[in-house]
C-alpha cells in the first residue's frame, strides 16, 4: 500500500482527483458504463495550490479586495506559522524592505555577521525578529526550529545563533533563509471571523511555491495554480 509521508500532498491529490471527477461528470463519456471503472492517475506536479476552508499551520492567507485601503495588509500574502491556543501567527511574504539586515542595523537577527547582506522583509505590525529556513532532516532534527510544512521551518532571535552555525558548517546555505522584522498575530477566533467576512482567501500549497531566494508575485502564482484569475 502506498503511504504518502506528506499529508498535504496526499490531500492535494484527493482534491485534484475530485476536480477531475467533477470535470468528467460535466462532460459525460460516450460509454457511461465504463466511467465507474475509470480511475485516472492524478499528478499534481512539484507546484500545486488549492483552496481550504479553515486556517492551518503552513497555509497562505491572500488578502482580498476588501483589504484595499488597509495599508499594512493590502495585497499581502501571509504564511501562517502556527495556529496554537494562543492564537494564529504568521509573516507577510511579499513586503521586502529592499534593505539588508546590515543596512537596517538589525543586530537581533545577525549576531555574528553571517546574515548581514540578507534582505530584511516586513513580516507584520507586531514586534519580533523571525526567519524562515528551507532544509532537510538535519535542520528539523536540530530541535531549535519549528516545522511549518515539509522542508520549511521558522526560527526566532533565540535560534539565530544555531542558524549561523549551520551555515558555517555547510549544513544549509545562506540563500535558504528569509528574515522578517515583525509578524502578524490574531486572537483565537479573530482570524476565522475575518475569513468568514471575506477579507482573506485561504490556500494550501506545496513548499516549492514559496521560493525564499526571490520575492516574485507569490499571490498571483497561487491564484493561477488554484485556477482563479484574481482576488484583488
Amino acid at each position: 500500500m502506498f503511504l504518502d509521508t506528506d499529508w498535504r500532498s496526499f490531500r492535494a491529490r484527493l482534491v485534484a482527483r475530485e476536480q477531475a471527477f467533477r470535470s468528467e461528470e460535466s462532460s459525460p463519456s460516450d460509454n457511461p458504463n465504463t466511467m465507474a471503472d475509470q480511475q485516472p492517475s492524478i499528478s499534481i506536479g512539484d507546484k500545486w495550490a488549492h483552496a481550504i476552508h479553515e486556517p492551518e499551520k503552513g497555509c497562505l492567507l491572500i488578502a482580498t479586495e476588501k483589504m484595499d485601503g488597509v495599508h499594512i495588509f493590502e495585497r499581502t500574502v501571509v504564511l501562517l506559522l502556527s495556529t496554537d491556543n494562543v492564537g494564529p501567527m504568521g509573516v507577510i511574504l511579499n513586503r521586502p524592505s529592499l534593505m539588508s539586515i546590515k543596512e537596517m542595523r538589525s543586530n537581533v537577527l545577525d549576531v555574528s555577521g553571517v546574515f548581514s547582506d540578507q534582505t530584511l522583509f516586513f513580516g507584520g505590525p507586531l514586534e519580533a525578529g523571525l526567519f524562515l529556513v528551507r532544509g532537510d532532516e538535519r535542520v528539523g532534527n536540530s530541535g531549535v526550529f519549528d516545522e511549518v510544512m515539509k522542508g520549511l521551518y521558522y526560527g526566532t532571535k533565540e535560534s539565530v545563533w544555531c542558524a549561523a552555525e549551520m551555515v558555517k558548517r555547510n549544513v544549509v546555505g545562506v540563500g535558504e533563509f528569509r528574515f522578517f522584522d515583525g509578524y502578524c498575530g490574531w486572537e483565537k477566533e479573530q482570524l476565522r471571523g475575518e475569513i468568514r467576512a471575506g477579507y482573506w482567501a485561504v490556500a494550501a500549497c506545496s513548499p516549492n511555491v514559496l521560493g525564499l531566494e526571490n520575492v516574485g508575485n507569490v499571490g498571483e502564482e497561487i491564484l493561477g495554480l488554484m485556477g482563479q484569475k484574481e482576488v484583488w
